[in-house]
């Protein structure tokens, strides 16, 4: 399977700096049908307006974290088979357990460059 490069892709940060930085690294491996939202009840909002082909999140928001917008897209039968990649920048072992164990589809710690993210984005939805 190769991966679809006008895939609509949604951001999730509540730092607007992040948002532009994720979005350029998207932009430099071929991404430009990307969307963003501040915090993760605005995503999931966004998400039940259009079908995303992938989600990547910030762990670390508020009102509702990353996790929780995370937990809330698996529940959802419309929403819960959505590619979704966390970010973080705590490396801890539990944090990767609790996110696994919600189902994430990967995973990625700060910082990152648009490599890391192009390889985290190929084992998610296919090859390049």
């Amino acid at each position: 399977m190769t991966v679809d490069m006008k895939t609509p892709v949604l951001i999730v940060d509540d730092y607007a700096t992040m948002l532009r930085i994720v979005r350029n690294l998207l932009k430099q491996i071929g991404f430009d049908n990307v969307d963003e939202a501040s915090d993760g009840g605005r995503a999931l909002q966004m998400m039940k307006l259009k079908k995303y082909g992938l989600v990547i999140s910030d762990w670390n928001m508020q009102p509702m974290t990353g996790i929780e917008l995370l937990r809330q897209v698996r529940a959802d039968s419309d929403l819960k088979t959505t590619p979704f990649i966390m970010v973080t920048a705590e490396s801890k072992t539990d944090n990767v357990i609790e996110a696994r164990n919600a189902g994430v589809s990967n995973y990625i710690v700060k910082p990152f460059s648009s490599e890391i993210l192009k390889g985290k984005i190929s084992s998610v939805l296919g090859a390049f």
